[in-house]
């Protein structure tokens, strides 16, 4: 039976700041600033191991068993700890050393650790104490502060700036730790800033881009900061919240990367707020109210419901991953994850690995397997973006799949099964390409088992003021003004315009005019350059748009009185507001023109 020497007196499966055994999840990160240790005997042989050290090195450090420093230590750190070993098994403490160390996965970070002997009957060496600590989460014990700020800020002045903001902050370092994390974040995630310190981003987050398209780990592996990225994450309580999300990277004065760091705030703006969950995507969040859209609203709720592949066509920035999301959100997976892929965006000789993986070896720079679109969706859907720009032999690959609903990643030989709902969407017209055989006539008919087609903005001028209303609220929360409604000149050129870019033009329009406004209304001034705007880009629209009988210019105007009032319920005060009118200026024009 070993005895400890007195300064080391708690038992080898415990550390200090470690819970007890019983209280740690199974697959648990270390507890932020709990110590690793391990108690070997002379020969090297493992006596004991925490819950910490078994966390960081695997689950098999088994007693009796041979510990080799290599699985901690890295590099030129391994020579000096061995050598301080040695000099522990000779009686001597060896405290606070500074070494680099790996995980399990291979990730290196900072050690601080101490080598202290173990004595048994009658003083004798019979063996060592080693305790190891994450260095990177250290300046919080030394503190005595909850949170860390990057090292080139002061760290008061940074704890002060870092609470006060609305929105939910949090860093992580370069192995995917986070490290920071605010009071607006506990509010939005329901989580304590205690309960994720020191564990991996994606085990709080469960967002659906998390192990695909994550623009954190864009961020941290290109440098690229990303604004205002659409995801849904889970919060505590597993309710599913859509946030936007803007990712940078924290640097030193050296130029190296420490980490990087997330602000992100629900997409309505809004936060607390009881019953169903707002940020929760629904039908609600598609804005429209003509007859193309309202037809859509109607088949929406069976087609959720069903388990058929959906074809989604239509212009590009008229909302065609919105209606996915939509269609995932209302559908019997719901609670698996919707894993997007842009065909278009990838590489070809990266996009098959992208889909259905790969295994170690399977070309060159495959260090390691990789689990592909294919299986991160399994449960729930794969959104198939671009899908018309899809190449043959993909193509084949996909119709394979598709049948036969197994694949196997590049290089393997293992049978995988396909579970998860296809949705394609594509702005192309993939019947013209059916004739040049641009596309395969079979794979078209399996992936629209329904067709779904999304119109034009200028096809439906009707639902222009009902969502420039909605991106006036969307804009006012996030540029912190009160803008009420558009100049009657404005919203006139809103409604004539062609708009090639659809919603998605509209909206970088109205975000153009919230930079410049300074009061309650939009103006002329406030938009695009006039050339630019009317001209240029739209020239496309405007000849797809002139393909149709112009109508006269007051029975515009009456469309737009229809499609406010249609809005507003039938309110005149509201359907002015709409139309940038008074109520008296409103009443007038519905006599004048036959509506009132």
């Amino acid at each position: 039976m070993l005895e400890s020497s007195p300064s080391h007196d708690r038992p080898a499966d415990q550390a200090a700041g470690d819970p007890p055994e019983g209280g740690l999840l199974p697959n648990a990160p270390p507890a932020l600033g709990g110590e690793g240790v391990i108690a070997l005997d002379r020969a090297g042989r493992v006596l004991g191991s925490n819950q910490t050290a078994r966390q960081i090195l695997g689950d098999d450090l088994c007693p009796g068993e041979g510990f080799d420093l290599g699985r901690l230590f890295a590099g030129p750190s391994l020579a000096e700890v061995q050598a301080c070993l040695d000099a522990a098994l000779g009686g001597e403490a060896v405290e606070g050393l500074l070494a680099q160390a790996q995980d399990r996965l291979g990730q290196a970070f900072q050690c601080r650790y101490s080598l202290n002997p173990v004595h048994g009957q009658g003083n004798q060496v019979m063996g060592v104490m080693l305790n190891f600590r994450d260095e990177d989460f250290s300046p919080l014990r030394e503190s005595g502060l909850e949170i860390e700020g990057p090292p080139a800020l002061h760290r008061l002045g940074y704890q002060s700036l870092f609470e006060s903001l609305a929105e939910g902050i949090f860093t992580i370092n370069t192995r995917w730790r986070i490290t920071s994390f605010n009071q607006a974040a506990e509010q939005i995630t329901g989580y304590r800033r205690q309960e994720v310190l020191g564990r991996h981003c994606w085990e709080i987050f469960r967002s659906d881009l998390c192990q695909a398209g994550c623009p954190l780990r864009t961020t941290l592996e290109s440098g690229v900061n990303r604004m205002d990225q659409d995801v849904r994450i889970l919060d505590k309580d597993g309710t599913r919240l859509g946030v936007l999300v803007n990712c940078s990277v924290v640097r030193d004065r050296g130029g190296s990367v420490l980490g990087a760091v997330e602000t992100f705030r629900p997409l309505s703006g809004l936060a607390g707020q009881s019953g169903e969950s707002p940020y929760s995507q629904s039908f609600a969040d598609i804005i429209g109210v003509s007859p193309p859209m309202r037809r859509l609203f109607e088949l929406l709720p069976d087609l959720a419901a069903s388990q058929a592949s959906v074809l989604i066509q239509g212009e590009s920035g008229t909302g065609k991953e919105m209606f996915a999301r939509a269609i995932h959100h209302h559908s019997p997976r719901s609670n698996g994850p919707f894993v997007a892929v842009n065909c278009s965006a990838l590489a070809e000789t990266l996009l098959e690995s992208e889909l259905f993986g790969h295994e170690k070896a399977a070309f060159t720079g495959a260090v390691r397997s990789k689990v592909g679109r294919f299986e991160l969706a399994k449960g729930g859907t794969l959104f198939l973006d671009e899908i018309g720009e899809l190449k043959p032999e993909l193509q084949v690959k996909l119709l394979r799949v598709l049948e036969q609903k197994v694949f196997e990643r590049v290089g393997g030989t293992r049978i995988i099964p396909m579970d998860a709902r296809i949705i394609s969407a594509t702005n192309r017209d993939l019947k013209q390409a059916l004739k040049t055989g641009a596309f395969r006539e079979d794979l078209y008919y399996r992936l629209r088992t329904v067709p779904l087609n999304i119109s034009p903005l200028r096809q439906r001028r009707q639902d222009i003021p009902p969502l420039v209303q909605h991106f006036l609220g969307k804009l006012n929360a996030r540029f912190a003004k009160d803008v009420r409604s558009l100049d009657p000149k404005v919203m006139r050129l809103l409604m004539d315009y062609a708009w090639p870019g659809n919603v998605r033009e509209l909206e970088r329009v109205l975000e153009h005019a919230f930079v410049f406004v300074k009061g309650p209304v939009i103006f002329l001034k406030h938009l695009p350059d006039m050339d630019e705007f009317q001209g240029g880009s739209g020239q496309e629209g405007r000849e797809q748009s002139s393909q149709a009988p112009q109508a006269p210019p007051e029975e515009g105007e009456r469309e737009r009185i229809r499609a406010a009032l249609l809005q507003a319920g039938g309110r005149r005060a509201p359907a002015a507001l709409l139309l940038g009118l008074s109520r008296t200026s409103l009443w007038r024009r519905m006599r004048e023109l036959g509506l009132a």
